[in-house]
């Protein structure tokens, strides 16, 4: 069985430029979150952009690798498409993350800082890797893993939708199989930012369901972020339980 719940909260900005999508076609279900950038009302045209070419993507195919691909790469061109109609290349960017599922088999794949966490029986078994200076910069050893949530630099993006590509921008996990209790968490940096692993672990462990899940975790978001102008902040959390 497949539960879910999604979010998408502006923060203490004007404008929400995080945009999450779901979509099942028969036993596949397809989840999806951006979160734009470039303010001006153009990075919300981008995430969307990206979400409306993920769901048509989904649709047209199934849950294979290729429908993955098919997803970051439609997304990719039809955002450069509208940057050149609308004359805003330097200002329509997203990043984007997305979750598929059949009843086989679970894949995903981002690009950006834009997470997707993998829990197995409550349990945190890792997550997506940024795209970002602060992550390239602990996976060197210059800082601490914990400290990419402070950054100064933690707003640079090394990989983004909207800018032209040499070769894929975007990263694919090993698809699991589905097996007994798992759960995953696709968010943007403004929630992830807000409430750390041993929290959302710890909040995983006394949810009843998934909503009650995403609930603990979001009250967490707003009581950190309390007194700040804090970010638009997404998340779709996703319990799959055979």
């Amino acid at each position: 069985m497949i539960t879910y719940q999604i979010i998408s909260k502006t923060g203490g900005r004007p404008v929400n430029e995080d945009c999450t999508g779901m979509h099942q076609v028969g036993e596949g279900y397809g989840f999806f979150l951006a979160d734009g950038l470039g303010g001006h009302g153009k990075g919300d045209i981008a995430s969307r952009t990206a979400v409306e070419q993920a769901i048509l993507q989904f649709e047209a195919g199934n849950c294979s690798e290729e429908t993955l691909k098919n997803i970051f790469e439609a997304g990719e061109a039809a955002i450069l498409e509208r940057q050149e109609a609308e004359r805003a290349s330097q200002s329509m960017k997203t990043t984007l993350t997305a979750l598929l599922l059949d009843e086989n088999q679970i894949r995903w794949g981002h690009v950006g800082d834009s997470r997707i966490y993998y829990f197995q029986n409550h349990s945190l078994v890792g997550r997506t890797m940024d795209h970002s200076v602060p992550q390239m910069l602990a996976a060197a050893g210059e800082i601490r893993e914990k400290d990419i949530r402070h950054h100064p630099d933690r707003n640079r993006l090394l990989r983004v939708m909207g800018v032209e590509w040499e070769r894929p921008a975007y990263q694919l996990a090993e698809p699991v199989s589905r097996r007994g209790s798992q759960s995953f968490l696709l968010c943007s940096d403004g929630f992830w930012e807000l409430v750390n692993e041993k929290e959302m672990t710890a909040a995983l462990k006394r949810a009843s369901d998934v909503g009650q899940w995403l609930e603990k975790m979001t009250a967490l978001v707003e009581k950190h972020g309390a007194g700040t102008n804090m970010d638009n902040y997404s998340a779709v959390a996703v319990w799959v339980r055979d």
